[in-house]
């Protein structure tokens, strides 16, 4: 058996150095240029042949045994649109930042695939790898499936991790089974009332008054018709209305997201807040239209896979602890929902200072880079481990 975490340090400052260069060039959505150039350039210069299957959707396999199985890793790719104010020499300055980690988890699955590459011949299978744009608008793992990520070869399980910072210092892992990460909704309500003078209100129909009762009475869902062991969030942030002193507007628009952990109270949810938004605007005499403008599933790990992949992690990680259950939604629930799936959380924290300035999504965020090489390891070792076990 490699040493995956010798071999993984080894290459630590190869690794830190692609980390830094895409740190430098973040880009958002599925409009990912230079960072996909630079991908199938590295996956190049290791002697693997990378493939653009969507825009910006890169893969590639390693190994390839007849008649083995087909293990998938996946890094997410894309920024956020934030203005970067960690302070690191190499921060980004062109309006967007790498403050979720995904350049981390790109580094970190080239240093994979490197490794891989070089115990190609003893692979019982194939590893496949998937560097996905979009995560962060939900429509990357979507696009890559419709593309036929998951086929030719056929994905047996998959597996893929994300840098937390903070508390989760470098060799802490969450893992776990069953939901681990909620669904996520996305929805827009426009209550159309009737515009007029804000000092003769009773000859208009407000719609900002309207669209107040609406975000009340949603909140009533929570209180009164979920059970309280389920977890679930509604939250309206946006609310736009009007710009004048003086005048009641013709429209209101509000626009939020539905969380949870069920598929069945996603539903009702989305059932509920679609009843009460008609019929609440119809009491004060408005009209109201729903649009659900996206929505993923909720991250699922599956158990058995998961409790494999923990015995493989042990050999190691440090210290493995249970996946608090998150709000926050992955589209790499789209992959859970096809085939045996996991999703990691990996420290990228420590007891240094910098390391708590902010959390993922704030401008201030810093990873701690020790984490490259160990996610570099838990990448190729779990891969390797698994085919060994299920040729």
């Amino acid at each position: 058996m490699p040493n995956f975490l010798e071999s993984a340090n080894q290459i630590k400052e190869e690794l830190i150095s692609n980390r830094r260069f895409l740190h430098q060039i973040p880009e958002i959505g599925s409009d990912l240029p230079k960072t996909t150039d630079f991908v199938k350039k590295k996956l190049t210069e290791i002697g693997v042949e990378p493939k653009e299957i969507c825009k910006s959707g890169v893969t590639a396999t390693i190994g390839g045994k007849k008649g083995g199985k087909v293990f998938l890793l996946r890094a997410d790719m894309d920024a956020l649109p934030m203005i970067e104010d960690s302070g690191l020499e190499f921060s980004s300055s062109n309006g967007c930042a790498h403050a979720c980690g995904h350049d981390i988890h790109t580094a970190m699955l080239l240093g994979a695939a490197k490794i891989l590459k070089k115990y190609e011949g003893e692979l019982e299978g194939t590893v496949k790898l998937m560097f996905q744009p979009g995560e962060e608008k939900l429509e990357g793992a979507n696009a890559m499936l419709e593309a036929g990520i998951l086929e030719n070869p056929k994905v047996d399980a998959a597996m893929a991790l994300h840098v937390f910072p903070g508390d989760l210092h470098v060799g802490m892992i969450y893992w776990g089974t069953g939901p681990i990460l909620a669904s996520s909704d996305l929805f827009r309500i426009t209550v159309t009332g009737k515009g007029g003078h804000g000092a003769i209100p009773q000859d208009a129909v407000d719609p900002i008054n309207v669209a107040a009762h609406i975000h009340i009475a949603l909140q009533e869902v929570l209180a009164r018709e979920i059970n309280p062991q389920e977890p679930v969030v509604i939250t309206i942030g946006s609310f736009n209305g009007g710009d004048a002193y003086n005048i009641i507007p013709e429209t209101v628009v509000m626009k939020g997201s539905i969380r949870t952990f069920s598929e069945d109270v996603r539903d009702f949810v989305k059932k509920r807040l679609t009843e009460i938004a008609d019929l609440t605007a119809k009491a004060y005499r408005a009209e109201c239209r729903v649009e659900y403008v996206s929505g993923i599933a909720p991250t699922v790990n599956n158990e058995i896979l998961a409790l494999e992949l923990r015995g493989y992690m042990s050999e190691i990680a440090d210290q493995l602890i249970p996946f608090p259950k998150q709000m926050g939604s992955e589209d790499f629930a789209l992959i859970t929902q096809a085939v045996p799936s996991v999703f990691f959380g990996i420290g990228a924290g420590g007891e240094d200072p910098q390391y708590h300035k902010g959390g993922s999504h704030n401008p201030k965020v810093i990873f701690n880079e020790d984490v490259l090489p160990l996610g570099a390891a838990l990448f190729s070792h779990c891969a390797y481990s698994w085919l060994k076990n299920h040729r």
